[in-house]
């Protein structure tokens, strides 16, 4: 059973920062493509970062590039999203995600996801 357990979440001011991570369990993740999604009330859940299991690709969506960095250490089974320069509008909850790939390919729909964490609160003040 792969478990996905995310950590890190807090409250923060604008501009500040937090390292997420996303302990997994089960397996080993060498051969997973995984991703952070959050959430908002009231919006869909979106893709902000993927990393392919190699993670020598990553994909970030528009309104995080140059202010998230997603990184993965395999040996450790561990994913990471550091956000830098929070705003207000990057409150959510951010969920860990992983499903298996035979490709060095990111992934960046929530139906392509296999297994999802429990999410992790992220709540930036201005």
């Amino acid at each position: 059973q792969v478990q996905l357990v995310e950590s890190g979440g807090g409250l923060v001011q604008a501009g500040g920062s937090l390292r997420l991570s996303c302990a997994t369990s089960g397996t080993t993740i060498s051969t997973y493509a995984m991703a952070w999604f959050r959430q908002a009330p009231g919006k869909e859940r979106e893709c902000v970062a993927a990393i392919n299991r190699s993670g020598g690709t990553t994909y970030y969506t528009d309104s995080v590039k140059g202010r998230f960095a997603i990184s993965r250490d395999n040996a450790k089974n561990t994913v990471y999203l550091q956000v830098n320069r929070l705003k207000p509008e990057d409150t959510a909850v951010y969920y860990c995600a992983a499903r298996y790939s035979a490709a060095s390919s990111n992934y960046i729909r929530p139906d392509q996801y296999t297994y999802w964490g429990q999410g992790t609160q992220v709540t930036v003040s201005s």
